[in-house]
């Protein structure tokens, strides 16, 4: 209830009135059943933009930081995060990671959309960079198909770095579902997993025809001066 209202009624109309978002592809988000929405990464505003345009409601995996903030910022931001669907995860690996897999298997297997950026963080340039395979083990584990979502111009809206977003137009392209059924009960495979996730990361770039580059994300943000 607190979703579809935020969604629908307090946030929803505001956002919608100001960015005035665009979305191709609709259609492609499945009507029932659960399924992985699989998005390049450009802002922190894509995991707000992307939830409203599409009609079912849907979860994301975000960090557990933006749930343990004190005070009247703590609180707000806290229940910004709730109103949008996502749910706070510890990314620090390890066994984090593993609890990062069971909470998305949990969202999946109550026959929900989730949320998940394979490539881990934010581009920091907007370029796409290399997939992680989590996404690919969730998905055959669920047994559940990934649609690729591209983001476009939500880094130019809301650069990183930057806490209050400009005003701009901002849309997104969904493709068709991407079906892995061929692969099921291999997911302890890592060549199947990168196999997967590689063919993901293609076609997010056929779909935005953002320039690639088969290195990590975080790598590439490790190598910049502070």
């Amino acid at each position: 209830m607190f979703y579809w209202v935020m969604k629908y009624i307090v946030i929803g109309p505001i956002v919608k009135a100001i960015f005035r978002p665009w979305i191709v592809g609709r259609a492609n988000v499945p009507a029932s059943g659960a399924a992985i929405l699989a998005s390049n990464h450009l802002s922190v505003s894509d995991s707000i933009f992307l939830p409203l345009m599409i009609d079912r409601p849907m979860s994301f995996l975000a960090k557990s930081d933006y749930f343990t903030g004190t005070g009247l910022s703590g609180w707000s931001t806290r229940m910004f995060m709730k109103a949008t669907g996502q749910i706070p995860i510890d990314r620090t690996g390890g066994k984090a990671s593993e609890a990062s897999l069971n909470t998305g298997l949990q969202v999946l297997g109550r026959g929900d959309l989730l949320g998940i950026y394979p490539e881990g963080t934010r581009s920091p340039d907007g370029k796409l960079y290399r997939g992680r395979t989590g996404l690919a083990r969730m998905a055959l584990e669920a047994r559940v198909p990934v649609v690729p979502v591209v983001m476009v111009d939500t880094g130019e809206v809301m650069p990183i770095g930057r806490t209050i977003p400009r005003i701009g137009r901002v849309g997104m392209v969904i493709g068709e579902p991407l079906d892995f059924s061929r692969f099921h009960g291999m997911e302890s495979d890592r060549y199947v997993l990168r196999s997967v996730t590689d063919e993901i990361m293609v076609a997010l770039q056929r779909l935005g025809e953002q320039k690639y580059e088969d290195v990590y994300a975080s790598t590439v943000k490790d190598r910049r001066p502070a």
